[in-house]
């Protein structure tokens, strides 16, 4: 019998994993995961295309010219908005399950840093945000009724997908805040408040002066602003822009305390 010895490995000439450990063999992981919760999938896409059938075909205003296109054009992106924020809220908010395994816990032993977790998660939301856009605006391509340029199709959708990584970062950020039995109840009435208070179902200019100007500083507005803002060809205010990126950072900031809170339970 052989009694030689093994030489232990130099762990210290290991290094770090490059980006906090960010990589795509994660990332597709995490999507394929997301992907296999079908009924949020189907929810996600559903969803926001009702909505568009119902309030974007009305033949009292449908057709009336709106900037660039028509006022059914214009309520398809607020409806592809919406979905999108829904659907990467909900994609976000996932996490809670995942908390309540004790998964966040196991993560303590990977080299996963917590800021390349939370943008791995919101990376894996916006995979859902995608879909719920390409759902609302297909219905919009083939109900023909929304009339808007061609090249506004292109901008106005990847506008609306690129701006929902702001919720996509209050899901997570509220999946780990809240226990897991509240946080979807606590999401979809949150999403609607945002939605009425940030002028994507009524227009602001119905507002009383006060409430419009406490409309200004919630989460959805600067966003919707900044989505309508090629379709009604007009400039992009400083205000909108600062808006949508100091609430990325509140939720992403939110939502990485709360990652680091997890991972240092004993």
């Amino acid at each position: 019998m052989s009694t030689r010895s093994v030489v232990a490995p130099d762990l210290t000439t290991r290094r770090a994993p490059g980006m906090g450990g960010l990589n795509l063999t994660v990332l597709r992981l995490e999507v394929r995961r997301l992907l296999r919760n079908r009924r949020t999938v189907i929810f996600s896409m559903l969803m926001p295309c009702v909505l568009f059938l119902l309030f974007g075909l009305n033949k009292a205003y449908a057709s009336e010219p709106d900037g660039h296109g028509n006022v059914s054009a214009f309520i398809m992106v607020s409806m592809a908005l919406y979905g999108a924020v829904l659907a990467t809220t909900s994609g976000g908010a996932m996490v809670s399950i995942e908390r309540a395994a004790g998964w966040s816990r196991q993560l303590r032993i990977t080299p996963l840093s917590p800021a390349a977790y939370i943008a791995i998660k919101m990376l894996t939301a916006l995979v859902l945000g995608l879909a719920s856009v390409v759902a609302v605006f297909a219905v919009g391509l083939l109900i023909g009724k929304p009339s808007m340029p061609g090249y506004l199709w292109i901008v106005s959708g990847l506008c609306v997908w690129i701006g929902s990584l702001v919720f996509a970062a209050f899901g997570l950020f509220m999946g780990y805040l809240l226990p897991t039995e509240n946080v979807m109840q606590f999401l979809g009435f949150g999403l609607l408040i945002f939605s009425f208070g940030g002028g994507l179902f009524i227009p602001l200019n119905q507002f009383p002066h006060l409430l419009r100007t406490i409309a200004e500083f919630t989460p959805l507005y600067g966003l919707n602003q900044l989505v309508h803002a090629p379709l009604l060809g007009v400039g992009v205010h400083l205000g909108w822009a600062a808006n949508t990126i100091a609430w990325l950072v509140i939720f992403a900031g939110g939502a990485i305390w709360r990652f680091r809170k997890d991972t240092a339970r004993v």
